[in-house]
């Protein structure tokens, strides 16, 4: 698909009225609402409490991720659960999901490597954020890096200009109406990726955790 090519999107297989986030999940194993799904091993959903305080956004699953059919179960979900545990947040009130349902990679031999989704991909997989946080209804949702960030905010949404504070969402959205859910608080953060990539790892883990005890101090 080249990249003024619109895709369908996802909502044709999005149910109308789901009734569990199991129901969402189902659905979406068979979505082709953008050309990702052609390369990827499968659809990659949301996993956690259905009744979580907390909701997790991060960009896209990985490789590992892509492989084993769970979100954040790779280098950079390991990290997310040690932050998540340093910062006090109870993991039984949690449910992560990504921005982008399928791995967006590019094949090198062997390998396959991460490649950043794009607005068209981004826009395509809304729908199923939207329905998550439907059946949902948390308190607080983290923001985890640039992409979730234009997923939930807008394309303007910059990690290093909001990261570390408390707003409101979906009314800081560049459109709310696209995300018809009570108004609740966001909170955007580096992705855990990031820090595996830091020149001083240390450095950048002390700042998710900082971030991610503001979330969870806004929940207690």
């Amino acid at each position: 698909m080249s990249w003024t090519e619109a895709p369908a999107g996802a909502q044709q297989w999005v149910p109308p009225h789901p009734r569990s986030i199991d129901e969402l999940k189902s659905s979406a194993a068979d979505c082709h609402g953008c050309e990702l799904h052609r390369d990827a091993t499968q659809t990659v959903f949301g996993r956690g409490a259905p009744d979580a305080r907390i909701v997790f956004v991060g960009e896209q699953p990985g490789d590992i991720e892509d492989q084993r059919g769970l979100p954040f179960v790779g280098p950079a979900g390991r990290l997310l659960r040690e932050a998540v545990d340093d910062a006090g947040i109870d993991p039984a009130e949690l449910y992560i999901t990504n921005a982008v349902k399928h791995f967006r990679f590019e094949s090198r031999g062997s390998r396959r490597i991460h490649q950043t989704p794009g607005p068209a991909h981004i826009t395509s997989c809304r729908p199923w954020l939207v329905a998550e946080f439907s059946l949902l209804k948390p308190e607080l949702v983290v923001i985890l890096g640039a992409t979730a960030g234009k997923a939930l905010l807008g394309p303007s949404f910059r990690v290093t200009r909001a990261r570390g504070q408390l707003m409101p969402w979906p009314a800081s959205a560049q459109h709310p109406e696209d995300f018809p859910v009570a108004d609740i608080q966001a909170l955007a953060t580096i992705h855990p990726s990031a820090v595996l990539r830091a020149d001083d790892r240390e450095e950048a883990y002390r700042g998710l955790v900082d971030d991610l005890r503001i979330a969870a101090r806004a929940v207690a």
